[in-house]
């Protein structure tokens, strides 16, 4: 979650936007035609949300926008401009498709997938809308908010890693449905998060895991000030030489999640299209900003 289309974001803004929109859209999709006609959950605020409509009848729309607004004012100096930005951007995206589907719902537009007697068809395919809405989502450097903003804020403060704190975050929320849903209902939610995590994984090529690059390039301060301020990740210059040419040279060393991979390719490119770089999976990082042990 390589075969990645390369897009800047400085050069392509309209382009990954749109994608955005898109990415919430088939999400807002699988949420009204597939999660809550069956009385499935999600995980994240998504799934607070949906639990308080099951609670209270609340409309998904509005409480999804509302719980993120808190949010956005306590990631607003602590995480970049564009973070907030596009964090912003796909949550009011997708607030406003969960609303445009409630009007569609009820105006008869859309007849949801509600069935007693094939729960797994309904999981699978639940699951497979989420994944493609958020792969894309994320992909093109979006969010839809919420958990996202809290999972980087406590990587930040207390070093634990995103994914740990998203399995942590997502299994507090889909526990807490069991006092609302029956237990059933609780274990396809379960398939719906595992199709829905393998799917992102395919699209975006592995949101929570990391990778390591190796960079050689002739402009490696300016590259590294940009991965320090724009990723707000470490990087080690390492003394290097050219074996054929005999000439000096530094190497930059940097691991970041999977999900800043084409960020990272991205930012190198807009220094130095002609940066040389090697991308290798890691198995696993414990330190400053990933897993503390």
């Amino acid at each position: 979650m390589e075969a990645v289309i390369t897009l800047s974001w400085r050069g392509n803004r309209f382009g990954n936007l749109l994608m955005i929109v898109l990415g919430t859209a088939i999400y807002a999709f699988g949420i009204h035609f597939f999660i809550m006609p069956n009385a499935l959950m999600e995980g994240g605020v998504t799934g607070i949300s949906i639990l308080l409509y099951y609670t209270f009848g609340w409309q998904l729309s509005y409480v999804t926008l509302l719980i993120n607004i808190p949010l956005f004012l306590l990631g607003w100096k602590l995480l970049t401009r564009r973070d907030m930005i596009l964090t912003i951007f796909g949550t009011v995206s997708l607030s406003f498709f969960l609303y445009v589907m409630e009007k569609m719902l009820r105006m008869g537009w859309i007849v949801p997938f509600a069935t007693e007697d094939d729960l797994i068809l309904a999981a699978l395919y639940a699951g497979v809308t989420a994944g493609i809405g958020l792969g894309i989502v994320f992909r093109y450097g979006g969010t839809t908010g919420g958990s996202d903003i809290i999972a980087r804020l406590i990587n930040r403060w207390k070093g634990i890693s995103i994914g740990q704190f998203y399995l942590f975050f997502d299994a507090a929320v889909i526990g807490m449905s069991l006092f609302y849903i029956s237990m059933e209902r609780v274990l396809y939610t379960l398939v719906v998060v595992f199709i829905t995590a393998k799917i992102i994984d395919v699209i975006q090529q592995g949101e929570y895991a990391s990778r390591a690059f190796t960079i050689i390039t002739n402009h490696t301060e300016e590259i590294a000030n940009l991965i320090m301020k724009e990723l707000d990740r470490g990087v080690t210059i390492i003394p290097a030489k050219g074996a054929f040419t005999g000439d000096a040279k530094e190497v930059l060393y940097c691991v970041v999640y999977r999900h800043e991979t084409r960020l990272l390719v991205n930012l190198v490119r807009r220094v130095d299209p002609r940066a040389f770089m090697i991308v290798n999976e890691v198995q696993d990082v414990l330190g400053e900003g990933f897993k503390s042990d």
